[in-house]
């Protein structure tokens, strides 16, 4: 490759890196949330203090929050499945649209499968207000978060939070969440909803 043709090269990606961390990164991140959704404190902040990675993204369902907890607590890989594209997310197996009893139960340590080899773990929950997943006690944290807006509403928020770790190679992991979290978290939040607004309308 010739001097020239590398400077453009860089300046390309440059120009492409430029315009991911100007304008779509904030809007990736903050889906969905208001400025206060984003703000607030919630459960699990205090683990991660100095979070390179503070996603929080929101949407609200016409539901209670006992009527999508149970969306939440059968999710995963060979579970319930993720509630979006099944085919890369839950092997090719439909998401179900019915509650599971087997997966009903909650409880510190509660491994959620995110494949057929990784899963992430139950570190604290309040029933039936909010879950946190965590890996290990390096590892980033997920929160699920509800917050009822009235007696038929309801602001379903996920909190993804990680400090990045340059010169470990799990940094590749780190930065292919950064930049395609959001199809998969979106689909999945978007079917939880669905799943809940239909419980709530038939009952």
């Amino acid at each position: 490759m010739s001097g020239r043709r590398a400077l453009v090269v860089v300046a390309a990606g440059v120009a492409v890196a430029g315009t991911y961390v100007r304008w779509i990164r904030p809007w990736q991140m903050h889906w969905g949330a208001t400025p206060e959704e984003v703000a607030r404190s919630l459960p699990g902040d205090d683990l991660i203090p100095n979070a390179t990675w503070n996603a929080t993204r929101a949407v609200t369902v016409a539901a209670t929050p006992e009527q999508i907890w149970p969306w939440l607590l059968q999710i995963g890989w060979g579970r319930a499945g993720w509630y979006g594209y099944d085919l890369v997310d839950n092997g090719g197996r439909p998401s179900v649209w019915e509650i599971l009893p087997e997966h009903q139960h909650l409880e510190v340590g509660k491994e959620f499968p995110m494949s057929p080899w990784t899963a992430t773990v139950c570190y604290a929950f309040e029933e039936p207000r909010w879950m946190l997943w965590r890996t290990g006690d390096t590892s980033g944290t997920w929160l699920w978060y509800l917050d009822a807006v009235d007696e038929t509403h309801t602001r379903l928020i996920t909190r993804m939070r990680d400090e990045y770790r340059w010169t470990s190679p799990g940094i590749i992991v780190q930065l292919s969440v950064d930049l395609f979290d959001i199809p998969f978290m979106r689909k999945c939040m978007l079917g939880v909803k669905a799943r809940a607004e239909r419980m709530a309308r038939t009952g």
